[in-house]
Order: structure tokens, then sequence, then C-alpha cells
């Protein structure tokens, strides 16, 4: 795939430059986990709300296969026009670094050579997936019964924190889904300092 300028590398640099890349503890294993109960009550407290969603595979069938383990995220729903957009509650929570908090607050361009779903491609540029079983027609995500957005393409980075694929695919034009999540994340990288550096000339 052919792509105007790579995505991954700045937000690498973005990422650098918040200062996010040097760990406060030596060891990912020092890391303290985040309190569900608090995350929780700080999403509702945000006017978010939880939802425990489990991840399948196969979801284009009516006989799709749940997979193990479930995870919660807090969705934020836009009074004004409905629009939704899901993050990990440990995403949101945390007052650390996370790539998901990161990608969101740099607003890298997608520019072109995205074919197909572009959510899902914007996604897979900048590092992440929310393939469910690579690239077919099974389809897979984060499921939950009876929601409006019963099947979540959730994008998730290596470091395991997530935000939804559109709503990140939409930030990275300008475009607000849900809320702006700049405004609710515990970690706050300066702005001034999560930015894609401009192209030598």
């Amino acid at each position: 795939m052919r792509i105007a300028s790579s995505l991954a590398p700045a937000l690498m640099c973005a990422f650098a430059l918040s200062g996010a890349g040097v760990p406060a503890r030596s060891a990912a294993t020092d890391r303290p986990a985040v309190d569900g109960a608090a995350a929780g009550a700080y999403c509702v407290q945000t006017h978010g709300i939880v939802e425990r969603r489990v991840p399948v595979y196969g979801s284009n069938s009516s006989q799709f296969l749940r997979l193990s383990g479930s995870d919660d995220f807090c969705q934020y729903t836009s009074k004004k026009d409905g629009s939704r957009i899901h993050i990990l509650l440990s995403s949101l929570y945390t007052t650390e670094p996370t790539l998901a908090v990161i990608a969101y607050f740099a607003k890298v361009p997608l520019g072109s050579g995205c074919n197909g779903n572009p959510a899902s491609c914007y996604c897979t540029l900048l590092g992440g997936s929310d393939l469910f079983g690579g690239i077919n027609a099974a389809g897979g995500g984060w499921y939950l019964k009876g929601a409006i957005d019963e099947t979540l393409e959730a994008c998730i980075f290596p470091d395991l924190s997530s935000i939804d694929s559109w709503g990140l695919a939409y930030h990275s034009a300008g475009i607000i889904r849900g809320t702006n999540l700049e405004k609710v994340v515990r970690y706050m990288p300066p702005p001034s300092e999560v930015r894609v550096p401009s192209k030598s000339r």
C-alpha cells in the first residue's frame, strides 16, 4: 500500500516530542493498574456511559465466535448530532501516556492511499489494528448486544490502549464525534508539543 507520507513515524515523533518516550518507571510491569471502579465513575462523571464488551470473530455472519475475555469502554454521545466515540476505560483514566491518546492529540493527516474502510486503514497506518483475523470478509470487533454500535471497530495499539477507529479517523480531519476527548482524558500532553513535524524544505 502506497501512501503520501508515513504516518506511524510521524506519530512516534509526536509521541517523543510529548515527553512520553521516557517512562516514569524502569519496567512496564511497575506501572500501576487502573482502578476499574474509579475509572467507571470518572467516565460517568464526564457524561459517558460504561460498556462492557466482548471480542468476537465472524461478526458478518449470524454464527460469530465469542473470543476469550472482555473489556470496558467509555462511550460518549453527542447531544448535538448523536455521533459517538468509544475509548477504552483504562486509556481514558490513566494519567500516564498511551499510544491511543497520543494518536488522538497528534491528529496525523490521513492523506491518500487507503482503499476500503478508511478508519481501519488509518488505524493500521498509525501502528494499531482493529482487524480480527486479518483482512477478510469474516469481520469481528468488540461486541455488545443491543448497542447502537453493536460491533465496535476499536483501534488497539501495541501498548493495549484503544480508541474507536472511526472517532480517531474523523478527529484527524478536525471532526469531533461524541465528545472532544482532549477535554476528558486524564493524560494531557502539552498541545504545542504534540504535533506532526513539518517536511524539511
